[in-house]
């Protein structure tokens, strides 16, 4: 089992030791940074336990903290063995609309990052409530940009984002919101990723699946999300687990 995106930075020491022990027989579980603190924490935690692996980047909401030295210590901790991914970097217009320009210029630094570096791009995308520009944006920066490996992580259902992804060879993860029960348009679009570009996340302490809603989230309950996507590909669970395993080993490189 992979759990491809996390924030265990996020998680108090008891908290942290406990999910890390639920965990302890999954392949790789990846956790992300998003700012200059939580890099390293993230890369603290991935340093001490075997199968976890870290990415190093700036959030979108953070964007305007990107600065000359930000951008060398980026580039400095992409080097480490143990960083496999850039970002998270991408469009929030939910809680930063007014940072748009900001946000450009860090997904364009972290996108040369990754390219440079040879690491995938992980790709973050919230719109206003009622909205979907920061979907729309996206897809034609990924047009523009066509970095060469990239996800599209807590993929929300918007299907014009889907399409360039999927077009241009990106990875799609599904995390908590596929199991709740509203989201039959989320799980029709699950249906139209290949199964070869199908990832799996939890996005913990956050977007906890059912049955675990309003609880704090963490990876050992990715498995109900990738159970919930094996029930609507209509393919048994174990293979879809070995299936998105090896799907991660091979963007991520675990």
């Amino acid at each position: 089992m992979t759990d491809t995106h996390c924030h265990l930075d996020y998680l108090e020491t008891d908290e942290l030791e406990a999910a890390l022990y639920a965990a302890r027989d999954f392949r790789a579980i990846l956790t992300i940074g998003t700012d200059p603190v939580k890099n390293r924490k993230a890369l603290e935690i991935a340093e001490k336990t075997p199968n976890v692996w870290a990415a190093v980047g700036l959030h979108p909401t953070e964007a305007e903290r990107l600065s000359p030295e930000l951008q060398a210590d980026l580039g400095e901790l992409a080097q480490h063995p143990k960083v496999r991914a850039i970002g998270e970097s991408g469009l929030d217009f939910y809680w930063k609309p007014e940072t748009r320009s900001a946000q450009y210029r860090a997904l364009d630094f972290q996108a040369q990052l990754a390219r440079s570096q040879g690491l995938p791009l992980i790709l973050h995308v919230r719109s206003a409530k009622g909205s979907d520009a920061a979907e729309s944006e996206l897809a034609e920066w990924l047009l523009l940009h066509r970095p060469p490996r990239f996800v599209l992580h807590a993929y929300g259902g918007n299907l014009r984002l889907l399409e360039v992804g999927l077009e241009l060879g990106g990875y799609v993860s599904f995390a908590g919101p596929l199991t709740y029960k509203g989201n039959d348009a989320l799980r029709a679009a699950a249906q139209e990723v290949p199964l070869d570009r199908l990832l799996v996340e939890t996005d913990s302490p956050f977007l906890p699946p059912e049955p675990h809603r309003g609880q704090r989230n963490h990876p050992a309950l990715v498995r109900h999300t990738l159970e919930r996507l094996a029930a609507v590909r209509d393919i048994p669970a174990k293979m879809l687990e070995q299936t998105t395993d090896e799907n991660a080993q091979r963007l991520f490189g675990f």
